[in-house]
């Protein structure tokens, strides 16, 4: 035990008219919604990155935070795990997540980074036998270091794309042995900042092989969790491979990965690439691909992706009601890859941020929950598209298109415009909210 939370008390759900502010006001993880627990419906997991591995920087300005886990060596690792374990318990999350350079000492040679990092997963492994949080995925960070300034797979020296195998594989291969329910892969530095020196083919094509060569691996070992990609359009990068969903489902199919990789969903990504989360979540599920979600908000006033904490139920209640319309998660879950703002440095202030989130997120999936289960929304939109499920108009998506010009002329058809009833579907959408 660490002294770190010290008279932090465990969090309990209290209901909406606590004044208790180490309370749930919305989360019960017991409550039933449509037929399951809340905590099997949302899944809650913690970003290792975020909560115990940043030191409070921004791009204007460095560390804030003073942790006593800061610093190299595998004690201070093992400290590291032990605070992050019993943040766990306070909040009863089920999951976590982590990059392998968050929770292991960065080695002189790659040789000696496994070696820590296969001590750090037997560590954890310890922990998550005596305590209720298990992985939800795993991933590798190829992208901090100075090596990966130019990328990792799109890396113009081959050497870098070997040190990133190597290092892939020894992140799956401890994601497998920690139980990790998924495995992800983000691009951070796989795309230019200059056309100048940029070989779009050749980069487009590495980072293809990779990932064939991850979900081969994957197979080989017998890991039966998801390999997913996690979508961002730029930052640090001008353009990155995998812009957004839509990008990464054809960047699939190029390389025979459509059935084999799904993808995790940011917030703060949908928004920097020009969409709203839910567009992004419906169409990932749409397109067969949805796989989990990272769940956090931008400053709409910031320029960057800011990784803030939810707060507004009403935004997310609508990205949740896409996750329901998709039949909800299968391994994925909704992981806080949030952090608490420079200025905020207690170690309360850690704990309340994830339980506003989380607060936020049980509100937001009870309204939707409760729209969908009335079936209001789906029986509009099933009364919008019901003109095709006659045999008439399902025949004609076979027919050439002469053929079906020939019909205008023949039943003199000459449709009217019908109403969408968005102001409408907007009302009855906030009688919920």
């Amino acid at each position: 035990m660490t002294d770190f939370f010290k008279n932090i008390p465990t969090i309990k759900y209290e209901g909406p008219g606590t004044s208790n502010e180490f309370a749930f006001r919305h989360y019960n993880p017991d409550e039933v919604v449509m037929g399951k627990r809340m905590e099997d419906h949302l899944r809650f997991a913690v970003a290792y990155w975020h909560s115990f591995a940043w030191p409070g920087g921004d791009p204007f300005g460095g560390q804030t935070f003073e942790r006593p886990w800061f610093g190299d060596g595998m004690a201070l690792a093992k400290m590291k795990a032990d605070v992050a374990f019993e943040m766990f318990d306070i909040l009863g999350t089920p999951f976590y997540a982590f990059h392998d350079a968050d929770a292991r000492p960065e080695g002189a040679t790659f040789a000696e980074s496994l070696r820590n990092l296969e001590e750090i997963v037997e560590y954890l492994a310890e922990k998550q036998a005596s305590h209720k949080a298990k992985l939800l995925w795993g991933t590798a960070n190829l992208f901090s270091h100075r090596r990966w300034m130019s990328g990792a797979a799109t890396n113009p020296d081959p050497e870098v794309y070997a040190y990133a195998a190597a290092t892939v594989k020894s992140c799956l291969d401890a994601t497998m042995k920690l139980g990790g329910q998924n495995y992800v892969l983000w691009g951070g530095r796989e795309g230019y900042e200059t056309l100048l020196n940029t070989d779009l083919a050749q980069e487009r094509a590495h980072a293809g092989r990779f990932l064939q060569s991850v979900v081969e691996y994957k197979h080989k070992i017998g890991f039966q969790g998801a390999i997913l990609i996690e979508p961002k359009p730029q930052e640090p990068s001008k353009h990155q491979y995998d812009y957004d969903v839509a990008t990464v489902y054809g960047f699939l199919k190029d390389f025979g990965l459509e059935k084999e990789v799904q993808v995790n969903i940011e917030q703060g990504h949908a928004i920097l690439a020009g969409h709203s989360f839910e567009h992004e979540i419906a169409l990932a599920a749409s397109l067969g691909i949805f796989g989990s979600i990272d769940m956090n908000r931008n400053d709409y006033q910031s320029g960057w992706d800011t990784d803030q904490f939810p707060n507004n139920h009403a935004e997310k209640a609508v990205a949740f009601y896409e996750i329901i319309r998709a039949g909800g998660y299968t391994k994925g879950g909704t992981n806080f890859d949030a952090k608490i703002r420079r200025q905020s440095l207690d170690p309360e202030d850690l704990i309340l941020a994830h339980v506003g989130g989380m607060d936020t997120c049980a509100r937001a999936f009870k309204a939707a929950a409760a729209l969908f289960e009335a079936d209001a929304l789906e029986a509009k939109r099933r009364e919008r598209y019901a003109g095709w499920q006659s045999a008439e108009a399902k025949a004609m998506l076979n027919q050439p298109l002469e053929a079906v010009a020939a019909s205008v002329l023949a039943q003199n058809i000459n449709p009217q415009p019908r109403s969408g009833r968005q102001e409408r579907l907007e009302n009855l959408w906030n009688d919920y909210i």
